[in-house]
């Protein structure tokens, strides 16, 4: 059982096991994994954390978008954002989004995710227009081992996000920070030893 209390969001019923979706397919699940966590460094240490996830997001042909270390009901949490190419499709994206609080025998993760439906690359072809393809890529904002996946580009940055309300980004983005406002850890997972790295 998942250690998150109080994080339904209204419009949002369960479609599956510890799943819930809300009418824009945005999806959320909580997930207690009782393994020793995976991540490549501790949260104290953010750069080793961001390189290292960068490098397996990039590996996996996706590419970390943020990577940050955030309170989340009271614990101290990975809040992380990648993206992905559908599977099965020639064009879109997924967004992944997730908490991840790390103990040092386990871990409990809040998903959020969303996908492009429809025309997909809009908010992409959109802000290049805006900026000039010059200004539009850049290299990795966590160092060269990200590089390899999708491409790092400014479309990506929260800054676009009111002007693009319901691209799946901005939805993951506002959903996550909705949970964040409101989710409570069940004490007894709050006091397991942290994850050492």
């Amino acid at each position: 059982m998942h250690p998150f209390q109080q994080f339904l969001l209204p419009g949002f019923a369960p479609v599956a096991e510890d799943t819930w979706a809300n009418g824009e397919r945005i999806i959320v699940q909580p997930v207690f994994f009782g393994l020793v966590p995976d991540l490549p460094a501790p949260l104290h240490d953010l750069p080793s954390l961001r390189r290292g996830l960068a490098r397996l997001a990039a590996q996996q042909g996706g590419a970390l978008i943020e990577a940050d270390v955030v309170p989340l009901g009271g614990q101290p949490a990975l809040r992380q954002v990648v993206k992905v190419k559908l599977q099965h499709q020639e064009h879109g994206q997924a967004f992944l989004g997730s908490y991840i609080l790390p103990k040092s025998r386990c871990s409990a993760v809040l998903r959020v995710q969303a996908a492009e439906e429809g025309t997909t690359g809009m908010r992409e072809a959109l802000v290049m227009a805006q900026v000039g393809p010059t200004a539009y890529f850049h290299p990795h904002p966590y160092g060269p081992d990200g590089d390899g996946g999708l491409p790092s580009h400014v479309a990506d940055s929260p800054a676009y996000d009111p002007q693009f309300p319901q691209h799946p980004l901005t939805r993951v983005r506002q959903v996550m920070a909705q949970l964040a406002a409101q989710v409570t850890v069940d004490p007894r997972f709050a006091v397991l030893p942290p994850f050492p790295g």
